[in-house]
């Protein structure tokens, strides 16, 4: 039987693990030193801008199509084999065009995309000012200007956290093996003239033996691919996020879309669930100092907190429930998310460094590295 031993369990190796123990004939182990759905996957907001993003072809948007798309289904799947309900808000994504940043010399790029996106059997939605101010009544029109908005309706908003723990469930209930609170210290190989190939993966809990080897640990796979000596330089991107409370729902009650404006995110807590009363806010894009460290700016935090509630006025209103914070890891050179053959091994895959889109594109990497594995025992 073939042995996978996946390094990391956020959102990337917890999917990666579930779809892979749906191929018969595989062992499974997943390691990380911490719970699941830790750092940047606890941090996420979980807002999947797929149909609304400017990605019309080629690999980019062909991932956002896949993972979309695979979400419609594996939501459900995961919830029958859990008997775990998984907070996945199906009322789109709204992002308004604020005037002066936006202008109407900008609308026929929208009006291109909603044609090319109609073309590949998606809709997307522009609204005028007057449509805006009646399908979302919390968006305040008359003390900011808006151009109007677009509304993606096939895009969805989920709770990262949650969707990992249920992952982990059915990983498990289809025979996964997690090991919880152990790390990995270093990845033994061994070389021909053409390749390496991986062998062990050294452990605080001992040796495991495998075929291949899946680096999913965001920020912790430099140092694994160093000891190979094929250094993947991925650097943190911290993110500051706020939990807000109100004793009512923004706008429409049934109508309940995770709102954009101007990279700030005002996210329905449990957009399907009536009435939804939480909200999350964020989330800040906070880049390493000069001597590499990144601490969170609480001035920029509040700057992202002003701006919802420009947008929002009622939000001025909420009790703050929490804040937190969490890196992102993102590739330095080269375009996120990374996924590939560690070049010079012939067992060795890395899928890290989704920066911003860990959440949006994990079934689209799990169906990547699903691809290579078979590839890999065919």
């Amino acid at each position: 039987m073939n042995h996978i031993v996946i390094i990391g369990c956020g959102i990337i190796g917890a999917t990666l693990a579930y779809e892979l123990s749906l191929i018969e004939g595989l062992k499974i182990t997943v390691i990380d030193k911490q719970p699941p759905a830790q750092e940047a996957t606890g941090a996420a907001l979980g807002v999947l801008m797929g149909i609304i993003s400017h990605k019309v072809k080629g690999k980019a948007w062909r991932m956002r199509q896949t993972s979309i798309q695979r979400y419609e289904t594996l939501i459900p799947e995961l919830e029958a084999i859990t008997n775990r309900k998984i907070p996945f808000n199906r009322q789109g994504i709204l992002m308004l065009l604020p005037s002066p940043e936006v202008t109407t010399d900008d609308l026929p790029f929208w009006e291109k995309l909603r044609e090319t996106r109609q073309n590949q059997g998606w809709e997307l939605n522009i609204l005028n000012k007057a449509q805006l101010e009646k399908m979302c009544p919390q968006v305040d029109v008359t003390g900011r200007e808006y151009i109007g908005a677009i509304h993606s309706p096939q895009d969805r908003q989920l709770d990262p956290t949650a969707f990992t723990l249920a992952l982990v469930k059915a990983a498990q209930h289809n025979g996964v093996d997690f090991k919880f609170g152990v790390s990995a210290l270093g990845i033994k190989s061994t070389s021909n003239q053409e390749n390496s190939s991986a062998r062990e993966l050294e452990t605080t809990s001992g040796v495991i033996t495998a075929d291949t080897f899946i680096i999913s640990a965001g920020l912790g796979s430099s140092p694994l691919t160093e000891q190979l000596n094929q250094k993947v330089d991925i650097r943190p991107v911290l993110g500051q996020a706020i939990h807000l409370r109100l004793s009512h729902p923004l706008g429409k009650t049934k109508f309940q879309p995770a709102i954009t404006c101007n990279d700030t995110y005002v996210v329905p807590r449990r957009g399907d669930v009536y009435p939804a009363t939480d909200y999350w806010v964020g989330a800040t894009v906070e880049f390493t100092q000069d001597n590499g460290e990144v601490a969170a700016d609480k001035e920029l935090l509040e700057t992202t907190l002003q701006s919802a509630i420009a947008t929002c006025p009622e939000l001025a209103k909420a009790e703050i429930i929490r804040t937190w914070s969490g890196l992102r890891p993102r590739p330095e050179g080269r375009p996120a998310p990374v996924i590939e053959k560690l070049p010079g091994y012939d067992n060795v895959i890395l899928a890290s460094a989704h920066y911003r889109n860990g959440v949006l594109l994990a079934p689209a990497t799990a169906e990547m590295v699903k691809e290579m594995v078979l590839e890999g025992n065919g």
